[in-house]
């Protein structure tokens, strides 16, 4: 459950956008926090109506990475992309930003909600292939060409995050 209704917002932004009075004040006035008008008004003025409405969304990989990649090319404040993409939450992007930061895009997944299942005590024993000398250099050679690849994107995942790394410092310089 929201802690202000939809009426309240309304209230809040109509009084705002009559020019009586500063975001400060009517913060004050209404006994919240300046950032939340500024929140309020700004989504209003992009969304209408619809952008104080209750949302409950599960936002994707692809989602998340994108907003993180406008912010970092266009040098969005995290207020404004909430504004732009219409989110509820103004701490969303932080941890979206650290989250990405930490591990990469796939630590952007939705997490699954619920009870993971119970490990096993004993993992299952493999199999054992009879393999011949030249199966078992054929697969040798297909997991060293894998480990490759994988330390490849690896390494330009890290090369991707100390380049955005670089270019925010770059941004907040200026």
């Amino acid at each position: 459950m929201t802690k202000y209704d939809e009426q309240f917002k309304l209230e809040v932004i109509q009084r705002y956008l009559s020019g009586e009075i500063s975001y400060g004040e009517l913060a004050r006035e209404r006994g919240v926090t300046r950032s939340m008008v500024q929140r309020w008004v700004a989504s209003y003025q992009i969304h209408g109506q619809a952008g104080l409405a209750k949302q409950y969304v599960r936002y994707s990989a692809r989602f998340k990475r994108e907003v993180l990649s406008r912010i970092y090319r266009e040098g969005l404040s995290d207020t404004q992309a909430v504004a732009i993409y219409n989110l509820r939450d103004a701490g969303v992007i932080g941890r979206w930003r650290g989250q990405y930061d930490a591990g990469g895009l796939g630590a952007l997944e939705p997490r699954r909600r619920g009870r993971s299942a119970m490990p096993h005590k004993h993992p299952p024993e493999l199999a054992p292939k009879e393999m011949t000398n030249e199966q078992l250099r054929e697969e040798n050679a297909y997991l060293r060409a894998e480990l490759d690849y994988l330390k490849k994107l690896d390494a330009l995942i890290q090369a991707e995050r100390t380049a955005a790394l670089v270019k925010k410092r770059k941004l907040s310089k200026d």
